[in-house]
C-alpha cells in the first residue's frame, strides 16, 4: 500500500469512503500509512517472500476480517541481473513475493467471498509480462505468470459473482522513474506514442473501475495502461 501505484491505489478508495486493510513490508511505511489515514483502517506488517509466515498471516487475516470483498495485489520487487549471472536467491525471492505471494493471498480470502457470493480480485502485472525485458528474467516470469494464474482463476470463480482482471501498466511515474537521466527519459518515450509517462491515478482509476459495479460483466481480462 506504500509505493507508487499502491499509494495511488490506496489514496482512491480511501477518498471514496472503503474501509482498508493496508498491508507493507516496511513497519516505517505503515506508520506513515497510519498517520496519514488514521486508525479507522486496518494495517499489517508482512513479509510477501516468507510464504510460511505469509500464509499464516493471512489466514488470521480472513478469521478477523470475514467481509473482505475487494482484494488489489500489485507487490513489484525486483532484483535484476542478466540471466547468467543471476543467483538462485534472486529468482525465488522475486518469483515469491511478486507471484507465489498472490497464491497465497488470493486463496486465504477466496473461501469468504464464496461464502459472500460477491467479490473483486485485480492483480498489477507489467507491460514487461508481454514484452520481455533484459535483465529481469525474474521479474517478467512473476508478473507473466499472474497473467495465467489470474485468468485461471477467473474461470474457476466466474459462477461464483467474483471477478478476477489484471491491470498492466507501462512506464508510470515513480521513484524508479525519477532516477532516469534525460537521454535514458527520451529513449523511453520514443516508444510511448502519446510521448508522457503515465500517473499512478492512471492506475487506480482502472482498478477502482474493474471492482465497481459498472464492470460486474468483465472477468479474466488484462487490461494495458501504457500511453
Amino acid at each position: 500500500s506504500s509505493g507508487g501505484i499502491g499509494s495511488a491505489v490506496t489514496k482512491k478508495f480511501n477518498d471514496l469512503g472503503y474501509n482498508l486493510i493496508l498491508i507493507s513490508s516496511s513497519e516505517d511505511k505503515l506508520i506513515k500509512l497510519k498517520n496519514l489515514y488514521g486508525s479507522n483502517h486496518n494495517y499489517y506488517h508482512l513479509d510477501l517472500s516468507d510464504l510460511k509466515n505469509l500464509t499464516l498471516k493471512m489466514n488470521d487475516i480472513a478469521i478477523e476480517h470475514p467481509d473482505i470483498s475487494i482484494v488489489v495485489n500489485n507487490a513489484g520487487l525486483t532484483s535484476d541481473s542478466l540471466l547468467l549471472r543471476m543467483k538462485l536467491e534472486q529468482w525465488q525471492e522475486v518469483l515469491n513475493t511478486n507471484l507465489s505471494s498472490n497464491f497465497v493471498i488470493i486463496k486465504s480470502i477466496l473461501p469468504n467471498m464464496i461464502k459472500n457470493k460477491k467479490g473483486k480480485i485485480i492483480g498489477v502485472s507489467s507491460i514487461v509480462a508481454i514484452s520481455g525485458n533484459p535483465g529481469q528474467s525474474n521479474y517478467v516470469s512473476s508478473k507473466s505468470g499472474m497473467i495465467g494464474f489470474y485468468k485461471t482463476i477467473a474461470h474457476e470463480v466466474a459462477s461464483r459473482n467474483i471477478n478476477v482482471n489484471l491491470v498492466s501498466p507501462g512506464f508510470i511515474i515513480s521513484p524508479m522513474t525519477d532516477k532516469l537521466n534525460e537521454i535514458q527519459k527520451n529513449k523511453m518515450l520514443e516508444n510511448i506514442p502519446m510521448r508522457k509517462f503515465g500517473d499512478p491515478s492512471d492506475v487506480a482509476n482502472l482498478v477502482y473501475f474493474l471492482t465497481s459495479n459498472e464492470a460486474s460483466y468483465i472477468t479474466g481480462q488484462n487490461f494495458h495502461v501504457n500511453g
